[in-house]
């Protein structure tokens, strides 16, 4: 089994900052997704709604560019971080620490907790 990098809310700040070419994907719940929001671009790929976006993953991400994945507090995105690397061979997959909660305390807080 792959395991993706682990990386905290305020280092991913600090790469996004410097202009790094990070695709930021979402796996939660469009509720979630309504709650409290990153200020950048995501894919959004909540899990409940897989069979909707799994054939078209190829196109929603990029395989040459690192990929962030993040969830509400970090376990459904590990979860996913690992199925993308093991089940679709993505290399460059990063796991944010403690999920939006986390850039909520970390980094933002404008971001709305919950």
């Amino acid at each position: 089994m792959s395991t993706p990098i682990s990386i905290r809310a305020r280092d991913l700040e600090s790469r996004l900052a410097t202009g790094e070419l990070v695709q930021l994907v979402d796996v939660r719940e469009d509720e979630e997704l309504n709650l409290a929001r990153l200020p950048h671009a995501v894919v959004h790929l909540p899990l409940s709604r897989s069979a909707e976006w799994m054939g078209e993953l190829e196109q929603r991400l990029e395989r040459d560019r690192p990929v962030a994945v993040f969830c509400h507090a970090g376990v459904r995105s590990w979860h996913f971080a690992c199925w993308l690397m093991d089940q679709h061979g993505y290399s460059d997959v990063w796991n944010v620490q403690g999920g939006i909660d986390a850039w909520s305390t970390d980094v933002d807080p404008s971001v709305p907790r919950y």
